[in-house]
């Protein structure tokens, strides 16, 4: 098992979830975080960090896409390890459906 970013995170981007990760596992795209699954040692305390409650465990039924997700961009984007600031926007992004056919970015974020 491992925990997985979800559409809840784009354009929201809260980060309150890099701040607690043991092992530094959060990578940064322009609008969204992604774990990798392959570092993620499963201990859960980044879940009830994320206000948007993107972050889920990947053994959650319809998850497969994140899974995916997650693992293509982590490989890519820059490791995130300390908390940055928010889209100033965010908060009109939070709860939207349909987010990843909208406003989805591949673009790697700031890092730290």
């Amino acid at each position: 098992m491992t925990y997985v970013v979800t559409e809840a995170c784009i354009r929201c981007k809260f980060m309150d979830c890099v701040e607690v990760c043991p092992v530094d596992c959060f990578y940064e795209g322009e609008n969204m975080l992604v774990i990798s699954p392959s570092e993620c040692i499963d201990c859960g305390v980044c879940e009830p960090e994320c206000p948007e409650e993107a972050i889920l465990p990947d053994t959650e039924d319809g998850l497969e896409k994140w899974l995916e997700v997650n693992t293509k961009f982590a490989e890519i984007w820059p490791n995130i390890t300390l908390k940055g600031d928010s889209p100033a926007d965010a908060d009109e992004f939070s709860g939207k459906e349909d987010k990843f056919k909208k406003y989805f970015s591949e673009k790697p974020g700031g890092g730290d």
